[in-house]
């Protein structure tokens, strides 16, 4: 499975603006609302918040990786965000998350969905490949890095 499949380049956001968890949720939900992807970004962000009270997606080291299905989807959907202050999203380990993948995937397609979240997950504890996208400088690195850790796992 290929991330660059799913994650496209305007589902990247080189700064997030949020300040909290819920904005942070809403602000890459949103990002889908560029594609030709007809959804309800409120049942998004409910689906979203749902998950996270079942405990934080915030697994330690900065990352985040916000998931869940929804209903009427046809494809997975993979956003990415970025804060280089730190957002709290009560993290596992109580320190701010920098990097967000969030993921969001049909209500049927659990093998898939799993699929996606341990490719994710593979390509994050790569200590170096975080250090590249937070130094990333510009929306074309942040494409170039994700693309390049993609091709290797």
């Amino acid at each position: 499975m290929k991330i660059t499949e799913l994650l496209r380049k305007e589902y990247i956001l080189e700064q997030l603006k949020a300040k909290s968890k819920q904005e942070v949720l809403a602000e890459l939900a949103g990002v889908f609302l560029k594609g030709k992807i007809k959804f309800d970004s409120g049942a998004m962000l409910r689906v979203l918040l749902e998950r996270e009270k079942l405990g934080s997606t915030g697994i330690g080291d900065g990352i985040a990786i916000p998931h869940g299905k929804l209903a009427g989807l046809d494809e997975i959907l993979v956003a990415f965000g970025r804060s280089r202050e730190g957002i709290a999203f009560e993290a596992l380990d109580g320190k701010p998350v920098h990097l967000f993948f969030l993921l969001m995937a049909p209500e049927n397609s659990a093998g898939q969905h799993l699929k996606a979240l341990a490719k994710i997950s593979r390509m994050l504890k790569d200590g170096a490949f975080r250090k590249k996208l937070l130094e990333a400088r510009m929306h074309d690195d942040l494409v170039r890095v994700i693309t390049e850790k993609d091709d290797e796992c």
